[in-house]
């Protein structure tokens, strides 16, 4: 039995995705626009907002993941607008490569209000607004840099693994209030953020590919949804080994 409802027909489900200038969060919102979904896309950069190809129906909230007023006043145009929300999806990331010798405490602070701190705001503006309807979805992007830890990703890595841990416990507390929870794991996906990396990906995808796994794995109810599935398996086994093991595996990559 799955975890959560599937959800495969979007035909008037009303999804908001933070998050949704670039990258996945950009993809999942064309096609779901184009599967028949009333979409709201939310980000800081309203231009980039306006360009997207949307359909006339989609709503366009800028917004500042990060400042807590922000959310309140775009959840009130969304209830203004549709009568409140279906879907809400979650893929505001900040990454840049870091090792402990290139600690700066100004941007790893940064970094830790955009991958976590956004999400917990967000979460305090939703989850009444769903409870209060009795009805809702969650999904919320991490990615497998939370399974253990891994080199260069310092203040990025534990923000995931957290949203890991977060997404279990909003599952324990919300499924049999009506609301589903979906955690989801991508591998590396050609984005703006993986560019910084100077390292090989391994089975790296697109966008495009990622917002289709997403779609796949909401329609089989799955909780985590984990993909490209001949990469995260294997990351999956590797968490399973001691630490000093581990260790020793990822040295003999190189990494």
């Amino acid at each position: 039995m799955p975890m959560n409802p599937p959800l495969a027909d979007w035909r008037g489900q009303r999804v908001w995705i933070v998050g949704a200038s670039s990258g996945i969060g950009r993809e999942l919102a064309l096609q779901l626009d184009a599967a028949g979904a009333l979409v709201a896309v939310s980000a800081r950069r309203a231009a980039v907002l306006d360009s997207l190809p949307l359909s006339d129906a989609a709503l366009r909230l800028p917004l500042d993941a990060c400042a807590e007023g922000d959310w309140g006043r775009a959840l009130a145009t969304l209830r203004s607008a549709w009568g409140g929300v279906d879907v809400w999806v979650h893929c505001a990331a900040d990454y840049q490569p870091t090792r402990a010798w290139q600690l700066d405490a100004p941007a790893s602070v940064a970094a830790l209000r955009v991958n976590l701190e956004s999400v917990y705001l967000g979460l305090a503006a939703i989850v009444p607004a769903l409870l209060a309807q009795g009805s809702g979805r969650l999904v919320l992007v991490a990615s497998p840099a939370g399974y253990f830890g891994m080199p260069e990703a310092l203040n990025y890595g534990p923000h995931k693994a957290a949203i890991i841990n977060l997404a279990e416990i909003l599952h324990y507390d919300l499924r049999d209030k009506g609301i589903a929870v979906h955690l989801v794991c991508p591998g590396f996906v050609a984005t703006r953020l993986t560019e910084r990396n100077d390292f090989a990906m391994p089975a790296l995808q697109t966008p495009q590919a990622a917002a289709r796994a997403i779609v796949r794995g909401l329609a089989r109810g799955e909780f985590e949804i984990h993909f490209p599935r001949r990469f995260t398996l294997w990351l999956k086994c590797l968490r399973l080994l001691p630490f000093a093991l581990r260790r020793r595996l990822l040295g003999l990559t190189g990494r």
